[in-house]
């Protein structure tokens, strides 16, 4: 059980170091919209499971889980500044999770998407990067207004 805790890790921070590289998140699609899951780990108040929406850091690996419940569904990419202001965002108001890098056996990084948002900051501000926003000035306000709601 522990290595898969570390793998699990290993690959969210393989999305959080390639999303920055590249600004692009991966989702997978259908008509009925984007393929959602059901956390392993949380539950909401009446002890359900929280649910979750997956993201994935490369189109092969989106592509990877287009099977069983999802055989519907495509690999949609994100612009990772659009993933960051309306998905993180939406995702963690909205009092989901988000899924990253899971595997075909659904098995994955589940994480707040305010949390998620501070990380990408992070690794942003390592390699020296900014992105375009449309609601936030840059960078360093996003970061100011996600830890003032996490206050």
């Amino acid at each position: 059980m522990f290595k898969n805790h570390i793998d699990i890790r290993l690959k969210h921070e393989k999305f959080i170091k390639k999303v920055c590289e590249t600004n692009i998140v991966y989702g997978l699609e259908s008509e009925d919209g984007f393929a959602t899951s059901s956390s392993n780990d949380l539950e909401d108040e009446d002890g359900e499971p929280i649910g979750i929406i997956c993201f994935w850091s490369e189109k092969a690996l989106a592509n990877s889980c287009v099977k069983n419940n999802w055989e519907e569904y495509k690999p949609t990419e994100i612009n990772l500044a659009e993933f960051i202001e309306n998905w993180c965002i939406g995702i963690d108001n909205d009092g989901l999770l988000i899924g990253t890098n899971f595997d075909q056996n659904m098995f994955g990084h589940e994480v707040e998407g305010y949390e998620l948002i501070l990380e990408l900051i992070d690794e942003l501000k390592k390699n020296k990067k900014e992105l375009e926003f449309q609601k936030f000035e840059n960078l360093a306000d996003l970061e100011t207004q996600i830890k003032e709601v996490l206050e």
